[in-house]
This record gives C-alpha cells, sequence and structure tokens, in this order.
C-alpha cells in the first residue's frame, strides 16, 4: 500500500475531475498543462502516472569583447626621450648609452628629441629621472648605469637604491622611467651586456621606452 501526501492527493484529485469535465483530453498526445515543481519523482498506479518535471531556467552570461591595450614601436612621431647616465663604469655606461641612441634613431626618433643627462653614479639616477619626468617635457626616461660587485657591501646599497629610484621616479611623475642600469658579479658579465655576446641592454631599454611611451600616450591618458 502507497501513502499519498495530501498535496499529492489534491492533484490526483484534479486531474481526475479535469479529465471528467474534458471527453476529449487525451494524456498520450496533447499537453493542455504543465505542471512544474522544484524535483523531479513519479507516481504510477496500473496504466495512470502523473510526472512532476523539474524546470530550471537558462542563465544567458553576456561577455563584451576583451580589449588588449599595447603600445608599438613603429609610430614615434613627436616622442621626445631623455636619458640619465652615470659617469661611474663609464667604461660600461658609454656604450649602453650610443646602444640606445642607435636604436631611437633606428626607430625614426630625431636626434633633436634626445636629450642625455650625465649623473655621478647610478644612486643619483633616481631623483634627476623623477625632475625630467615631472617636466613634462619627455614622453619616457631612459635610466643607464652599471654596478659592479666588489669586496664589500656596497654594491648591494647602490643596487637596490638604483632600482628603488628609478621606480620612484616612474611612480611620482607619471611618465615611464625604464631601469637599464646593469648590476653584475664581475666586469666581465658588464661588458658581455654592454654591446658583447649577451647584446646591449642600452638598446633593449630604449625598445622598451618607445613601447612605453606609445602605450601611455595612445591608450593610457
Amino acid at each position: 500500500m502507497v501513502l499519498l501526501s495530501a498535496s499529492t492527493k489534491d492533484l490526483l484529485s484534479n486531474a481526475v475531475h479535469f479529465h471528467h469535465q474534458n471527453r476529449s483530453f487525451s494524456p498520450l498526445y496533447h499537453k493542455p498543462t504543465q505542471l512544474s515543481f522544484s524535483s523531479s519523482s513519479s507516481i504510477g498506479f496500473g496504466t495512470t502516472s502523473i510526472g512532476f518535471e523539474r524546470k530550471e531556467r537558462s542563465s544567458i552570461v553576456e561577455t563584451a569583447a576583451v580589449r588588449h591595450l599595447e603600445g608599438s614601436v613603429t609610430k614615434t612621431e613627436g616622442f621626445r626621450f631623455a636619458l640619465v647616465v652615470a659617469r661611474f663604469n663609464e667604461i660600461i655606461t658609454r656604450p649602453l648609452l650610443e646602444g640606445a641612441v642607435a636604436t631611437f634613431k633606428k626607430y625614426s626618433v630625431k636626434e633633436e628629441d634626445i636629450d642625455v643627462v650625465w649623473v655621478p653614479g647610478s644612486f643619483e639616477i633616481g631623483i634627476v629621472a623623477e625632475r625630467l619626468g615631472k617636466s613634462g617635457k619627455y614622453h619616457a626616461v631612459v635610466c643607464i648605469g652599471a654596478v659592479v660587485r666588489g669586496d664589500t657591501t656596497h654594491y648591494d646599497a647602490v643596487a637596490n637604491s638604483a632600482a628603488s629610484g628609478v621606480l620612484s621616479a616612474g611612480l611620482n611623475s607619471g611618465v615611464p622611467c625604464i631601469f637599464g642600469v646593469l648590476t653584475c658579479e664581475d666586469m666581465e658579465q658588464a661588458i658581455n651586456r654592454a654591446g658583447g655576446k649577451s647584446g646591449n641592454k642600452g638598446a633593449e631599454a630604449a625598445l622598451t621606452a618607445i613601447e612605453m611611451a606609445s602605450l601611455f600616450e595612445h591608450h593610457l591618458k
């Protein structure tokens, strides 16, 4: 014997009453009424069955097209750049500077749109870069220096100060300040990165400056 709840009995009673009132009712071929409940179950009595189906609303998720913003290295017209160069370890910093200037020219930056500012060492780069950035004259500032590890901890202090100084210069001025300071274990590593077998990091810094200047000018104003 199957026990039915009150709600199920009411449903069966309504279904039977509906059948007597509508003689043409055919549950196999017509669906004049659709019943929806929050759960699925079925109850069968001989050849008669009533189904309860879960009816879920499909959600429609609308997604907008994702935009990708990036700078260009081919559109340099009107851009002006400054280079802050440390005089200390000039045997390294001068080739870095030459690589940067050559790259600017290669990408159609005019000579009159390039200014070079010399400072005593890498420690002094940050404050000058920030002043140049705040001047409003330049689209990006390239910071060039070379710190080579010695026998004391002076290397760590200068390297960390140079990195944080360039970062602060960019954040405080709102102008991209590119970190082109070499921090090397020995002079051989520095020479290799100043036009040697490891390339010229000054040239790479200039290319980064062009791309960042373009990104700020065309997309992030």
